[in-house]
């Protein structure tokens, strides 16, 4: 499930943020969330390249989320906004994906 209103997406740019070569990402806890479900989006600004790169980008780290799920227990009380960086088009996928799974371990 994705974020949808403008000020949820405001919230989370204010909560803890981990920074890496890839990506960053927010988390925070949302007041009115279900906590049956993983809340998370997933950000390709429009300087990255055209609509087709940034498609790539979403659908590579939804994928690499979808492993971490299985592999990870991730925190469902918070909301997640992913903001990918311009590596993340080049980088290899494996590498991103070690990335990624570290740092959701590093959530507490």
């Amino acid at each position: 499930m994705s974020l949808s209103k403008n000020e949820d997406f405001k919230f989370l740019l204010n909560g803890k943020k981990i920074n890496n070569k890839y990506l960053t990402i927010f988390f925070k806890k949302l007041s009115n969330k279900n906590n049956k479900n993983l809340n998370i989006s997933f950000v390709a600004q429009k300087k990255i390249g055209n609509a087709v790169k940034r498609n790539k980008i979403k659908r590579r780290l939804r994928n690499i989320m979808n492993d971490a799920l299985k592999k990870i227990n991730i925190k469902m009380e918070y909301s997640y906004l992913i903001i990918s960086k311009r590596n993340v088009f080049d980088g290899e996928f494996s590498d991103i994906k070690e990335t990624v799974i570290k740092d959701f371990k590093k959530i507490k």
